[in-house]
């Protein structure tokens, strides 16, 4: 019986090892098609790596919004924790001047005949603790009340800036970390695409968009779908909009690249926060931001230099110039150009003065 058992066993055994080999295969052949950047994806018709590359631009400019988010924050904390220490550092040189003053006062009484607390001061490991003690207080005179009182809170104040401070420093540490997380998304995304368009014969991706002709394109060709701003200026709400679509025609053909604010390349809010910082009006840097910068107004009342967003996370801005079209800073695979505010999923629009 023994003999025939054996036999069953292997046969079992090699059963797994064949159906184990086989999912795993079908798991291989289901990972690289969801990656949409393996050996299959060649198959895809031109129509179809868009779509795909349209998507994965999509999500990194969600991503790389969020980095710009990220990264003003992170700035805001780094400029905090600067002014902080350098609070700590004015503080701690009056705390030093004061207990040098106390230390003169005790010398004094020392050479009076008695051991004046201040020194005691000087020497202690824990100044605050002692400046709190029953003794000091019970041997401290009125002369030096005003002195000691001084000290103790400076103590206390630069105790609590360099509590602050750690907050501070723990706060920038976790905003680079996500600084970090978001490059990451955003450089996968955009090196996918790219992945997926090289597959492409030539004359596809110039038919796309890629580097071809669109992404080429120069400053000068560029302005030739529509040469000036024309009545976009005349009809914008007010000079400081009209400054900003001047700025907009003024960059038409510039790169594309993400968490760019100018002078030479953009990304989508870049552009936008680039336009009116030429106007003399901030704008905050990100579009889920920007899109509060200002009062909302509908589709219908739109005017030149008008910001309109797009996408349901508001993850797209363009600058509205008039007759349905915009200037926004597309992607990596086109420049600063004019589209069509039909191209994508309206979101909403803002006036911002």
């Amino acid at each position: 019986m023994a003999a025939h058992r054996k036999p069953r066993r292997r046969s079992a055994g090699g059963h797994t090892v064949r159906t184990a080999a086989t999912i795993a295969l079908a798991g291989a052949a289901t990972a690289t098609g969801f990656d949409g950047i393996g050996h299959a994806e060649p198959q895809l018709t031109p129509a179809q790596v868009k779509a795909k590359v349209d998507q994965l631009y999509q999500e990194a400019e969600a991503a790389t919004e969020k980095y710009n988010g990220a990264k003003e924050k992170a700035e805001a904390a780094e400029n905090r924790l600067d002014s902080l220490r350098d609070q700590a550092a004015r503080r701690t040189e009056q705390l030093n001047e004061a207990r040098d003053a106390l230390g003169s006062i005790a010398a004094a009484q020392y050479r009076g005949g008695g051991l004046d607390p201040a020194v005691q001061l000087a020497l202690t490991d824990d100044p605050d603790r002692y400046l709190d003690s029953a003794e000091f207080v019970e041997r401290a005179g009125s002369r030096q009340a005003t002195s000691v009182a001084n000290v103790r809170r400076q103590l206390r104040e630069i105790e609590q800036l360099r509590g602050a401070a750690h907050i501070e420093l723990d706060t920038l540490k976790s905003r680079q970390a996500e600084l970090k997380r978001h490059k990451k998304t955003i450089t996968g995304k955009l090196g996918a695409a790219r992945r997926l368009m090289a597959q492409l014969p030539a004359e596809d991706r110039a038919v796309l968009g890629d580097d071809g002709d669109r992404a080429s394109r120069t400053a000068t060709s560029a302005r030739e779908e529509l040469t000036t701003p024309g009545t976009a200026t005349t009809e914008a709400p007010n000079s400081r909009a009209a400054a900003a679509v001047s700025y907009a025609y003024a960059k038409l053909g510039s790169p594309y690249v993400w968490g760019a604010t100018g002078p030479d390349a953009f990304d989508c809010s870049g552009l936008i926060q680039a336009a009116y910082r030429s106007a003399g009006v901030s704008l905050p840097r990100t579009t889920y931001a920007q899109i509060d910068a200002g009062r909302r107004v509908s589709r219908s009342e739109l005017l030149p230099g008008d910001l309109v967003f797009f996408y349901s996370g508001i993850s797209h801005v363009g600058l509205y110039i008039g007759n349905g079209q915009m200037i926004h800073a597309p992607n990596p695979s086109a420049p600063v150009r004019v589209a069509p505010i039909d191209q994508m999923p309206f979101a909403g629009a803002t006036r911002v003065v």
